[in-house]
C-alpha cells in the first residue's frame, strides 16, 4: 500500500504552540516514527511524507502529490489547541462521509488502535470540512494528538517514549487497516513495558517522576480490569520483544519491578 504522510505545518507556519513546543516540531517527530516503524517491520508498504524537516508546503502542495501519487491513504498529524483547559485525543473525516464508508471504517480502525495507547481523554470520532480531507482523491484521516497548550498533554509531548507510542498506535491502525504483512515472519506485536499498575493515580505518579528522575521517559495510561480502573506506568512500546526486554532491564535496575504486556 501507497501512504502519503503528513506532519501537519512546518517552516514559517508553526501551527499551535504552547507549554515551550511547537506543533510542527511535535509533529514532524511522530510522523518520522510512524514512518520508520512501518517500512522497518511491514512488507510492500512505501511511504511518501509532505515533509521530512522544518520545511514549508501549502496544503494544496500537500493534497496535489499525495493525488498525483496516486495514494492509497492520506493521514495527516496534528496536535490541538484551545484556552489551556482543554485536553485529549480527536481524529477527524471529512463531514460528507457516511458512517458506513470505507474511509469510516477505516479510521474506526484507527481510533481504537491510537486511543488504547496514548494515554490521553478520548474525545470521540468527528467529521470536518478540512483541505486535507476533502481536496484527496483517496481515505483520508487526521488525527488531533493532545492539547499542545495543556500542561499535562505537553507534559507528555515533551516524552520520547510517549511520541514513540503514537507512532506505534498509528501503525497498528494502519496495518489492521490495510491487512500488512509484518516483514521476516515477524508477529506484528507491540510489547508495552510496564513499571507498576495502581489503583490511586497519585501512585502512579509517584512512580513517573521517580523513574523520570533515572532518565527513563514514562507516563501514566488506564486500563480497565474486572470494571475497575487501574493506572498503569508505562516505559515504552516497541514491536521487537528484545528492545522491550532491554527495556524492562534498565527498569529492573531502578529497583522497580516491571512486567511486558504483549497485544
Amino acid at each position: 500500500m501507497k501512504l502519503y504522510l503528513d506532519p501537519g505545518h512546518g517552516g514559517s507556519d508553526p501551527g499551535a504552540s504552547g507549554n515551550g513546543l511547537k506543533e510542527k516540531d511535535v509533529t514532524l517527530d511522530i510522523a518520522l516514527r510512524i514512518r520508520s516503524i512501518l517500512t522497518n517491520n511491514f512488507e510492500d508498504v512505501e511511504v511518501k511524507m509532505s515533509r521530512t524537516s522544518d520545511s514549508n508546503k501549502n496544503l494544496q502542495q500537500r493534497t496535489n502529490e499525495a493525488n498525483n501519487w496516486d495514494a492509497d491513504y492520506y493521514v495527516s498529524i496534528h496536535c490541538n489547541a484551545f484556552n489551556g483547559s482543554a485536553q485529549g485525543y480527536e481524529d477527524y473525516i471529512h463531514n460528507q462521509l457516511s458512517n458506513s464508508s470505507r474511509t469510516a471504517d477505516y479510521r474506526n480502525i484507527m481510533h481504537e488502535e491510537i486511543t488504547k495507547v496514548n494515554g490521553l481523554t478520548n474525545r470521540g470520532k468527528r467529521k470536518a470540512n478540512f483541505h486535507v480531507l476533502r481536496e484527496t482523491r483517496m481515505s483520508a484521516f487526521l488525527s488531533e494528538n493532545g492539547f499542545i497548550d495543556n500542561i499535562q498533554d505537553a507534559a507528555l509531548m515533551k516524552q520520547s517514549s510517549w511520541k514513540q507510542n503514537v507512532a506505534q498506535g498509528h501503525v497498528n491502525g494502519i496495518a489492521r487497516a490495510f491487512n500488512l504483512k509484518p516483514k521476516n515472519g515477524g508477529t506484528g506485536k507491540l510489547y508495552k513495558v510496564i513499571a507498576g499498575s495502581f489503583k490511586a493515580k497519585d501512585n502512579a505518579d509517584e512512580r513517573v517522576t521517580f523513574l523520570s528522575a533515572k532518565g527513563l521517559d514514562a507516563y501514566v495510561t488506564t486500563v480497565t480490569i474486572s470494571g475497575e480502573p487501574w493506572y498503569r506506568v508505562q516505559v515504552g512500546a516497541f514491536s521487537n520483544r528484545e528492545n522491550a526486554e532491554s527495556r524492562l532491564r534498565a527498569v529492573e535496575n531502578t529497583g522497580v519491578d516491571g512486567f511486558i504486556v504483549e497485544e
